[in-house]
């Protein structure tokens, strides 16, 4: 611990991956930190999410590897289906996922953060249905108004409330001139388990559409997904749940396989999760006293596999310069220099992998399902090892 940091403190927005995974390491810091969430209580559940290469030495360094592999899903095939349900072709993920080898993680997303959250509930103030409502900066501070009416004076803030960052809008603008549009919508939502699907997904495609069963082991609740391409982004849906589930029932209406099944359990989710595939791309990812981290710096979208990972990497990194630097001018320059390249090269990669999933046109279904049933060489596990292990973790004091 830095004898600088033990009087410093930081307000962070946002209590899902990165939120809590950089309130972890600033604590281990010496920093008093608030976490701040809008939800009345931690979000459990989700569809699993991927921890790779760089990101799976920082969750060695928080302990959390032992538990982390217990939940590991271990998907071991994908299937593509046609209109009557008959099977296209089957391919084992890692086909399509780049530098995944069998040391990486797969894990439910609601694991990953109970994990984290169980490390910091009894160290750092968590508050829990309450969220930032303003910021005042002043040289030495900055004032935080709370929805709930509480103020709060902090060194520093830190927003990590993900792609649609309220925090992110307060001090760098609207979030329409840094949304980067990958072109599609979708919908995710959890299902009653299916004794005929364990550890695989199974996909069907129409021109634009996908739907997608995904069953992580035997006996677990199924996750569906409906995506789909859109010219534009749906911004008026974003904080509309009705909006969301009628736009989605309108583009699948009358599709075959089991999308009318899907439809109607997509009506009576209660965990729907509704969003775009987007990349938010900052010119900077601070100002003055405020940062970012996580999706809310730089959301590479689910096409990259990379999302939870680029925010344990990003929450270690930014703690731990923090940490060796008193200015946080400083420290916020070279949080960000030592990452962008990192970032920039993940969501480059993000940008060419939606024909396989979701082909946009008859064409591009056809040319994809030929290759599927053209079977080529296998990719070697980790052939794209270098977009999850391009930054090496410093060595900050405290951290390991």
């Amino acid at each position: 611990m830095s004898s600088h940091t033990r009087s410093r403190t930081v307000l962070i927005s946002g209590a899902s991956i990165a939120g809590p995974a950089l309130a972890y390491w600033l604590d281990r810091h010496g920093f008093d930190v608030t976490l701040v969430e809008k939800a009345p209580r931690l979000r459990g559940g989700g569809y699993p999410v991927d921890i790779r290469g760089t990101a799976m030495d920082v969750v060695d360094h928080m302990g959390l590897v032992p538990r982390l592999r217990k939940a590991h899903v271990d998907t071991r095939r994908l299937s593509f289906v046609d209109d009557a349900g008959a099977t296209i072709a089957a391919v084992a993920p890692a086909e399509l996922t780049a530098g995944v080898t069998e040391d990486d993680l797969e894990i439910p997303r609601g694991e990953l953060a109970d994990g984290l959250y169980e490390l910091i509930r009894d160290r750092v103030e968590i508050l829990f249905s309450d969220s930032i409502a303003s910021l005042t900066e002043h040289p030495g501070h900055v004032d935080v108004l709370l929805r709930s009416g509480a103020r709060r004076s902090v060194d520093l803030v830190v927003g990590a409330d993900g792609l649609h960052s309220h925090t992110r809008g307060l001090v760098l603008g609207p979030e329409e001139q840094y949304h980067h549009y990958l072109g599609y919508c979708f919908a995710g939502f959890t299902l009653p388990a299916r004794a005929d699907l364990s550890r695989e997904a199974v996909v069907w495609n129409a021109p634009g559409r996908a739907a997608v069963l995904y069953a992580t082991a035997p006996g677990a609740p199924v996750h569906g997904f409906l995506a789909f391409s859109r010219d534009e982004p749906p911004f008026a849906a974003f904080r509309d749940p009705a909006a969301q589930r009628d736009l989605v029932a309108d583009t699948f209406a009358g599709d075959p396989w089991e999308v009318r099944g899907l439809l109607a359990a997509m009506r009576e989710a209660d965990d729907l999760f509704f969003d775009v595939v987007s990349q938010i791309r900052l010119p900077a990812w601070h100002r003055g006293r405020v940062a970012l981290v996580g999706d809310a710096a730089h959301a590479p979208s689910f096409l990259s596999g990379q999302g939870s990972s680029l925010a344990l990497v990003g929450a270690y990194v930014l703690a731990g310069e923090l940490a060796t630097r008193p200015d946080h001018t400083a420290a916020f320059t070279a949080y960000e220099a030592a990452l962008r390249g990192f970032v920039r090269s993940n969501q480059d990669y993000a940008t060419t992998g939606g024909a396989a999933l979701l082909p946009r046109t008859a064409e591009e279904l056809a040319r994809r399902n030929e290759a599927l049933t053209n079977p080529v060489p296998a990719r070697p596990a980790g052939a794209d090892r270098a977009l999850t292990t391009t930054v090496e973790l410093p060595d900050y004091p405290g951290a390991r």
